[in-house]
């Protein structure tokens, strides 16, 4: 108990003391802590430090080394000074260094001093003369008491000489050996990149050295050249060695593939050597592939590369669904050093060829079979130099399953735009039987243009700013099979100056094609049989134009007025190839299962966005003659009504009184003008919902995904993966879908439920009429018009309310007559061809009508003008009056029915000769003077006017905005316009038009 009661004596002692050694840490930190709070540090980088100091890569600041040292070479250490010995070391930089004695050197471990048999080195070391190795500890490590240089044996009993650390004897070069049988090269042989070359045989004793910068329009000394090229066109040749072989056709490669049969530069050593081992066999029966040879060329024969790109197909099937689901482009690469060594097999995913960084996801979207792909960016040379300090080289193969399930892979062909064959860019040439096709290629090269130090920066840097893969569909297939791909890339050469400021622009894409010939000729045939048929049309419409202003001769007006009737035509036909080109397009390469055909390139778009171009611009024509039509044609509205008595009227200037007809009021034929005036742009859809509901499916619902140029339907994409580049052919076709099942909705409704439950504008103008005892004669061409009969059936229509009600009653009950034209028929609406007397004598009331222009200048006019004004409105309106009537025996008119031809071809096979027709329309076709019977040239022209700025802007907002806007523009006109003509034609005052 003792002993336990005196431990917790200790232990709250302990505590105590413990507890006061908390509170006095936490009074001394918390002050510090606080002051810290900043949380801020100088900034120092490695090389900001001096020779006597080192970098502390935990303290990330620079600290001075201790006595007798100086920092080492990587900058984060200490290493003791020349002279010096190192007596303490922990691997860090806390080290101790002692001087030697004045008579001794260091050893190369820098731990021990010793004797030094031939004198010292700058660094304080033993110096041994050439050919010698020095030797400082035995065998097993023990320290001699002073060193000493043995001279390596480089007689035939062992040909060894110093290696370049000088601590070890190894073998001499094999081509020393072989060509001087000592380990020295002596005349006349020769000593280039390490190698002794005999001058025995027919091999060149020298090249051209120079790299070519064909971008820069210069050639420039290259180190790498002068040091490698021969000693490797030499190793390849005689030894066989395979790095070498390798190496030179790197150095070809790096000189563009360039060939020239006057200079003997790098390309022309490879086909020296290549033509030389003419006796070796090839490499997989490939005649291009020569044994121990790199493969860089496919030959030189004119018509050749058409050959390799489209003879035969590569034997895998590709397909975007079902069980046999292939859409992956398995590219592989053999990738070489410089140096000629093989590096590794490795596929192409991760951005191997791609320069510009992202993410992997988008990288290797790349080579999803059917995704065309687009990459670019801009890149600074700093960051080129640093992440490709040495080219690596690759031959690109494309992997594939045979029938045998074996795995093959297919050589892809490479066309180098810099290729120059005798001086000239033959690869840019626009016939590919001129073409050089290439194997081997290389992203960045910064060491042929070093010109006199490989360690220096180089002058000139050459660059793959475009990469492009083409892969082409084989015609008919029904299998998606492919030819070979294509890879076309082009170099730049940037002259280097200030890399930090200095920067580049490279890309990278995937394009597909097919043979687009037979789209075309079918396209064209489309065109043909469908333009004949415009023309024909036109020629109807003309013939019908003609008959119906009653004018039989042929003249430029007749000519013009054809031209006018076949753009619109002609504006259908170029609209109907498109969008049925859309949707072929969209549906057949959406929904295929195995590839049999891919979208067209944006080069061959060309043709489909001048068809559109050209529908456009023809529709808009036809829809300004429409509008312009509209807007010059001839109206009145009979007024019916007759006076209910007399009154008494109070004469000016006599002073009496006399008895004179009650006026009939004006303010119905007014209120039926309004009403004519606000159905001038009434249409069967909705303009702004029209616009806002498409732009909401494209935007919204994700429709527009619909037109990239990928495999995938799906109306939504993750953001972090690859958006392809848009296909206009596709937003057309989404757009013009869209459109079009959204406007015949519409009108759908708006005939169906709208017109029938809610209100039918055209039918309730008819009705109106009636009621107001106002008819509507209105002539679109000279001797053709529209009459609307409106004459009440109760007699008067300006009564009271009570009476107005009892006759809507009788209306209803059927107490009264009908209102159509001919006794107990309901026919109100015809279509009229009037003859051409009473045409005339329509033009000289109408003439007097309209002499003063309209009834706003009435107030300024003189007070007989007036009177006239007011004479020739009675006028007409009792001649029109009468002519209804049948009065005029020598102008009358008789009704019928159209025929059916006659309603199909929109024109009158009789003419009007001795009397005037009046044809029973019962679907009110008077409405095509107004928008509302011409809603499909409408829609046509707002869908064309919305996809011609889409395909200009690629954005759908600007395209729905500037379509509403024309809209409101277009009916704002027609508005105006129109209702300055309804003012003139009618003598109604424009002001009471609101």
């Amino acid at each position: 108990m003792e002993t336990r009661g005196g431990a917790w004596v200790v232990m709250a002692g302990w505590c105590v003391s413990s507890s006061g050694a908390v509170t006095a840490f936490l009074l001394w930190v918390l002050p510090r802590v606080s002051q810290a709070q900043g949380y801020f540090l100088p900034f120092r980088q490695p090389e900001t430090c001096d020779h006597n100091q080192y970098f502390d890569i935990s303290a990330l600041t620079c600290v001075p080394c201790g006595d007798n040292q100086k920092q080492g070479a990587q900058g984060t250490s200490c290493v003791c000074l020349p002279g010096f010995q190192m007596i303490s070391g922990n691997g860090g930089p806390d080290i101790i260094c002692k001087k030697c004695p004045d008579n001794m050197g260091v050893t190369e471990d820098g731990w021990d001093c010793i004797s030094c048999p031939s004198g010292l080195t700058a660094e304080g070391k033993c110096h041994c003369p050439t050919g010698h190795i020095l030797v400082e500890r035995n065998i097993n490590g023990t320290l001699l008491p002073q060193a000493n240089c043995e001279l390596c044996d480089d007689t035939e009993n062992s040909f060894t000489k110093a290696n370049a650390l000088e601590n070890r004897c190894i073998r001499c070069e094999p081509t020393f050996i072989n060509a001087t049988r000592s380990c020295a090269c002596s005349e006349p042989n020769i000593l280039t990149g390490g190698l002794c070359i005999s001058n025995k045989g027919s091999f060149p004793s020298h090249s051209l050295s120079t790299a070519r910068l064909g971008e820069l329009g210069m050639s420039s000394a290259s180190e790498w050249f002068a040091k490698y090229l021969q000693s490797t066109a030499n190793a390849c040749w005689m030894y066989a060695n395979l790095t070498s072989c390798q190496a030179l056709g790197n150095i070809c490669v790096m000189n563009m593939n360039s060939l020239d049969t006057v200079t003997f530069d790098a390309c022309q050593l490879f086909q020296s050597v290549f033509e030389k081992t003419a006796g070796l066999s090839t490499v997989h029966s490939i005649s291009f592939w020569r044994q121990n040879l790199p493969w860089l060329f496919y030959g030189e024969q004119a018509g050749l590369a058409p050959q390799i790109l489209s003879t035969a197909p590569l034997p895998e099937n590709f397909s975007f669904t079902g069980q046999n689901q292939n859409t992956k482009l398995k590219f592989v690469a053999a990738s070489y050093d410089i140096r000629g060594n093989f590096l590794k097999w490795q596929t192409l995913e991760g951005g191997v060829l791609q320069l510009c960084p992202d993410t992997e996801t988008r990288l290797n979207a790349a080579y999803s079979f059917g995704t065309t792909y687009q990459q670019s960016c801009e890149i600074s040379l700093s960051k080129i130099l640093a992440d490709f300090p040495t080219p690596v080289f690759y031959d690109i193969y494309l992997e594939y399953t045979d029938k045998n399930q074996h795995q093959n892979i297919w050589a892809v062909p490479v066309l180098n735009l810099n290729l120059q064959h005798n001086k000239m860019f033959v690869n840019q040439d626009s016939n590919p039987s001129k073409w050089i096709l290439t194997r081997r290629i290389f992203l960045v090269d910064a060491i042929s243009g070093r010109e006199n130090d490989l360690g220096s920066q180089p002058r000139v840097i050459r660059i793959a700013t475009q990469i492009s893969l083409s892969i082409s569909l084989v015609p008919n297939t029904k299998n998606g099979n492919i030819y070979p791909p294509l890879i076309t890339i082009a170099y730049n050469d940037i002259d280097i100056k200030d890399p930090k400021s200095q920067s580049v622009k490279v890309s990278f894409s995937v394009k597909y094609e097919m043979n687009q010939g037979e789209a075309f000729v079918q396209t064209n045939i489309a065109l043909g049989v469908l333009g004949g048929l415009a023309v024909l049309s036109s020629l109807l419409k003309t013939a019908g134009w003609k008959r119906r202003i009653g004018s039989p001769m042929i003249d430029l007006q007749t000519v013009m007025k054809f031209l006018l009737y076949y753009a619109g035509d002609l504006a259908n036909v170029f609209f109907i190839i498109t969008v049925g080109t859309g949707l072929y397009w969209i549906i057949f390469f959406k929904a295929q299962k195995s590839v049999s055909v891919l979208l067209p390139m944006p080069v061959q778009e060309e043709g489909f966005v001048t068809y559109v171009g050209c529908a456009f611009a023809l529709k808009a024509l036809q829809f300004l003659h429409k509008i312009i039509s509209q807007i010059t044609i001839d109206i009145f509205f009979i007024d019916w009504e007759r006076p209910k008595g007399k009154v008494l009227k109070a004469v000016e200037g006599e002073g009496g009184v006399r008895s004179a007809t009650v006026p009939v009021s004006i303010w119905r034929t007014y209120f039926v003008a309004n009403e004519w005036n606000e159905i001038q742009t009434v249409r069967k859809i909705n303009p702004l919902f029209q616009v806002l509901t498409v732009l909401f499916f494209l935007e919204v619902v994700g429709f527009k995904n619909l037109a990239l140029m990928d495999s995938s339907s799906s109306l939504s994409r993750n953001p972090s993966s690859y958006i392809a580049p848009y296909s206009r052919i596709l937003r057309y076709a989404v757009t013009t879908a869209l459109w079009l099942v959204i406007g015949i909705i519409q009108i759908v409704f708006f005939a169906a439920f709208y017109e029938r439950f809610v209100e039918d504008k055209i039918r309730q103008f008819v009705d109106l009429c009636s009621m107001s005892n106002i008819s509507v004669f209105l002539l679109s061409h000279k001797c053709f018009g529209y009459y609307i009969h409106g004459r009440s059936v109760h007699g008067h229509a300006d009564t009271n309310m009570e009476e107005m009600n009892m006759n809507l009653k009788r209306e209803a009950e059927n107490l009264c007559s009908q209102r159509g034209l001919v006794p107990n028929t309901d026919n109100q609406t015809f279509q009229i061809a009037v003859s051409s007397q009473m045409r005339q004598h329509y033009d000289r009331i109408h003439e007097t009508l309209t002499r003063k222009n309209g009834p706003a200048r009435l107030l300024s006019s003189s007070a007989s003008t007036f009177e006239q004004s007011i004479k020739a409105y009675h006028a007409m309106n009792k001649f029109l009056g009468s002519f209804i009537d049948h009065v005029h025996k020598e102008m009358d008119y008789f009704i019928k029915d159209k025929l059916l031809l006659e309603r199909v071809l929109g024109m009158e096979f009789m003419e009007p000769m001795e009397k005037s027709i009046f044809y029973n329309d019962e679907s009110y076709s008077f409405s095509s003077m107004l928008y509302y019977g011409n809603e499909a040239t409408l829609l046509i022209f707002d869908l064309l006017f919305f996809c011609v700025v889409d395909l200009a802007c690629q954005n759908f907002i600007l395209a729905a905005f500037l379509t509403y806007l024309q809209q409101e523009i277009f009916r704002f006109i027609r508005n105006t316009v129109g209702q300055k003509n309804l003012a003139t034609k009618t003598l109604v005052d424009q002001r009471f038009l609101i």
